[in-house]
């Protein structure tokens, strides 16, 4: 799943709102066919369908479930309490994500694959060529300070993102952390013992889902790490 989708699955789970989950394989590029294009135009997931109303676009479907089943401690309906969410999902998709993404990218699916077209569908090449080095440093240290934004700004003013409790925004935000850490990388709990203190927080609170969400993100890590043990 992607980061939003298992962000979207952890909701779904643990506030026990009913949904038929469907498949989509990103590895075989299932979200770039014709009839997939039918139900997103964009060609990315997570994407809702809801008695034939279609919505994309992660932090939309949130609100307006959040709205539709009344999950206000999610999305709060006081004015001041749900700017704070708006404003942390608003920096989220610059920051946190686009680092995070692209770190992962540099490191996992550049490396291995490249996407070409071969009308009227999209192929992909199987590489494995060796990462790109200047590449995964600049988006490490970009990623560095998003996560120093956390620690520094968002999480010096309460114990979550937006808030005094759990919401939308810390959802989306620990997923975003995960990727990274699924290839290979580890937070610095001394540099971020504030992250790292409210990750802990947000997993507790989250389980089981949350291990069931990132049950392949991880299987990827520990065969990632084994892999480096065994070239040592």
């Amino acid at each position: 799943m992607s980061q939003p989708s298992r962000a979207l699955y952890i909701f779904l789970k643990i506030t026990g709102i009913p949904f038929e989950s469907k498949e989509i394989a990103l590895r075989k590029l299932e979200q770039m066919t014709d009839e997939y294009a039918q139900i997103n135009p964009f060609k990315k997931v997570p994407v809702i369908q809801d008695s034939g109303f279609i919505l994309t676009e992660s932090v939309a479907i949130f609100n307006y479930l959040c709205d539709k089943y009344k999950m206000h401690d999610w999305y709060p309906t006081d004015l001041k309490q749900r700017a704070r969410v708006n404003e942390y999902t608003h920096w989220h998709h610059l920051n946190l994500r686009a680092t995070g993404s692209m770190l992962f990218r540099a490191k996992v699916i550049t490396p291995r694959m490249e996407l070409f077209i071969k009308r009227p569908i999209w192929m992909v090449l199987m590489t494995n060529k060796p990462p790109n080095e200047h590449e995964l440093e600049k988006w490490f240290q970009r990623w560095q300070e998003s996560i120093n934004d956390l620690e520094c700004v968002w999480l010096t003013r309460s114990s979550y993102l937006a808030g005094d409790h759990l919401t939308i925004a810390d959802l989306l935000g620990i997923c975003e952390l995960m990727q990274p850490i699924a290839a290979g990388y580890d937070l610095d709990k001394e540099k971020f013992p504030r992250v790292h203190n409210w990750m802990e927080r947000v997993k507790n609170e989250t389980q089981p889902f949350f291990d069931q969400a990132h049950a392949i993100p991880m299987r990827m890590r520990n065969a990632m790490l084994e892999k480096q043990k065994s070239q040592l």
